[in-house]
């Protein structure tokens, strides 16, 4: 017998911009008429890529086209991708909240999903009678869920509001009891989008622990996240979309790199450009607009030799006066692993910035050991941490082994480390 649990063949999602429904009374009326007759839906041939960079010249955008994958019992899938690739779309087909517009889902087994803080609640009922409710839509008895209340109240943490309705919730609170519900009612596939980012970094990485632990045992989890080391260390593999198609699945770390190193050569032989939907996290406040990298003669670069300092130079383009900010560039390795960050001051002093455009150049004198790397930008609010805009991965950037005067190579195969210590060693014979 298989032990294929998951199976999308041809999924594609058409939506009509502009509308809730889908489409005008005459669209329905045309569909209708194209059916009784045997013959294909007429909107099917017409609509744009999802690409939201670019004005359309239709009013249909297809959110997701010619999606193939399946999933084995067990494995545990990433989807990653820039904002308005379709993950979200696809996730929601996946687990039926809504209907593909042409293809099929083939699932074995029971689907939780954690789409959006307040999933599958009822606002008016308290946490206790929802997770019966959602225990009940999944197909347990009242015992079952009986046998599980304690554990999922003690894993949520919030049992001195379990009575009340989670209308009152925070949204931290409700995505705590949400993932809690749909973790612990043993579904055979879980599904999880990146809405656990609402809760702290305690309960995050609680949340990847319990994550693991389902895998573990047997079923089989969706997850689709914006932090790389989290998808790296819990997906066994990975799917990356981009303008709503799937544009290569398979092993985690591969598909890691590709994803951060690809997708911009055009902005940055030309002007540096961040495109708009790089910004994990906007408030419109303020907008990293470009950033390139140059080296010690002031010339744009995309690959430093070894042992070589560079310099950051950005565009920020500041809407409306902020307070009690600090701006961060750091440096991203082809998994997606922070290895530094520069702050704006060494003092860690907030900042305060005038509406208006500022041109920023950061100087950084570490060496950094041979590899592929990108730049990350952050704005941040210094008090609470919360970002106004921020940038995972952009301008990827090569460090070459040899330096530019070819009196130095690093000597190994395998790279040991990112950063090149600064250090003084004294061996004396005894």
């Amino acid at each position: 017998m298989s032990n294929i649990v998951l199976k999308a063949e041809n999924i594609s999602k058409q939506y009509r911009l502009g509308d809730l429904g889908t489409g005008t009374i005459s669209h329905d009326v045309n569909r209708w008429w194209h059916k009784i007759r045997g013959k294909e839906n007429p909107y099917l041939k017409i609509g744009d890529d999802n690409d939201r960079s670019v004005a359309g010249g239709s009013d249909y955008v297809w959110s997701l086209k010619d999606i193939n994958f399946e999933i084995k019992q067990g494995e545990v899938l990433g989807i990653i991708g820039k904002n308005g690739a379709g993950k979200s779309t696809l996730l929601k087909i996946l687990s039926q909240v809504t209907t593909p517009t042409t293809g099929e889902v083939k699932i074995k087994g029971r689907i939780a999903a954690l789409l959006e803080v307040g999933t599958g609640f009822h606002p008016d009922l308290s946490g206790r009678e929802n997770i019966f409710l959602n225990g009940a839509i999944l197909g347990m008895t009242k015992a079952e869920i009986k046998s599980k209340l304690e554990e999922i109240v003690d894993f949520s943490g919030v049992a001195k509001y379990l009575d009340t309705p989670v209308k009152r919730y925070s949204s931290g609170m409700m995505v705590r009891l949400g993932f809690a519900v749909a973790a612990h009612l043993e579904p055979e596939i879980l599904i999880v989008d990146e809405v656990l980012a609402v809760g702290d970094a305690e309960f995050q990485k609680k949340c990847l622990g319990k994550m693991k632990q389902v895998s573990g045992e047997g079923r089989t989890v969706l997850f689709v996240s914006h932090n790389m080391p989290s998808i790296r260390m819990l997906c066994t593999k990975c799917a990356y979309l981009e303008k709503g198609m799937l544009k290569t699945i398979g092993d985690t770390d591969t598909i890691i790199g590709e994803y951060l190193s690809g997708g911009y050569d055009a902005q940055i032989q030309n002007t540096g450009q961040i495109p708009d939907n790089l910004s994990i996290h906007a408030t419109g406040e303020a907008k990293f607009k470009t950033a390139i990298i140059l080296n010690a003669k002031n010339a744009k670069i995309t690959e430093l030799d070894f042992l070589e300092n560079f310099k950051v130079q950005f565009i920020l383009d500041v809407k409306t006066e902020i307070k009690n900010v600090l701006i961060s560039v750091f440096i991203i390795n082809q998994f997606g692993d922070r290895i530094m960050m520069a702050v704006e001051n060494e003092d860690y002093a907030p900042l305060s910035l005038q509406t208006g455009i500022y041109d920023v150049t950061v100087q950084f004198n570490e060496e950094i050991m041979p590899g592929n790397y990108s730049l990350g930008f952050a704005l941040s609010y210094f008090h609470t941490g919360s970002n106004i805009d921020y940038i995972e991965s952009f301008y990827p950037f090569t460090i070459n082994k040899e330096s530019r005067e070819k009196n130095i190579e690093y000597p190994w195969a395998t790279i040991h480390g990112y950063i090149k210590p600064n250090t003084k060693w004294t061996i004396n014979k005894i």
